[in-house]
C-alpha cells in the first residue's frame, strides 16, 4: 500500500494489500485478539488499532516489504534482545514479509501492552 489508506475498516484496509501481506496482517491481528480479548478495533492514524479502556493499546499496519507493530516496549529489557533480528525503532518493530511472525514476541509483548495499560506493568528502565 504505498499511499495513506481511507480504510473505514480493518478488512478493508487489509484487502488492499498483496496476498502474502494480507495473510501476514490476518496472522498479527488474530494474534492481537487472543492476546487482548477485551481489546475493540479501530482504525486510527489510517491504520489498524486496538484500544483497551479508553487508550490506544497497539497499531499495526502493512507496507511492501514487512509489517509493522507499534507500539513496541523497546526500551524494557526483557524485549531488546529478542527485538534485534527485527528491524526496530524507539517504538516499533519491523517483521519481513516471508518470515514467520514470531508469535511468542508479539505475544508478550501485547500482553505486557495490557497489563501497562492497567497500571501493573514492571518495567526496569521506562
Amino acid at each position: 500500500m504505498a499511499t495513506r489508506s481511507n480504510a473505514d475498516s480493518i478488512d478493508d484496509y487489509i484487502a488492499g494489500f498483496s496476498s502474502q501481506t494480507q495473510e501476514m496482517l490476518q496472522e498479527l491481528r488474530a494474534l492481537i485478539k487472543a492476546s487482548a480479548p477485551e481489546a475493540t478495533e479501530t482504525i486510527s492514524y489510517a491504520i489498524p488499532t486496538f484500544n483497551l479502556n479508553g487508550r490506544h493499546l497497539v497499531f499495526f499496519a502493512g507496507y511492501e516489504k514487512h509489517v509493522g507493530l507499534y507500539p513496541v516496549p523497546s526500551r524494557v529489557d526483557e524485549f531488546k534482545a529478542e527485538l534485534e533480528p527485527y528491524e526496530n525503532g524507539k517504538s516499533s518493530a519491523r517483521f519481513p514479509i516471508g518470515r514467520p511472525l514470531p508469535r511468542d514476541l508479539i505475544r508478550r509483548i501485547v500482553e505486557y501492552k495490557v497489563q501497562k495499560i492497567a497500571g501493573k506493568a514492571k518495567t526496569k528502565v521506562e
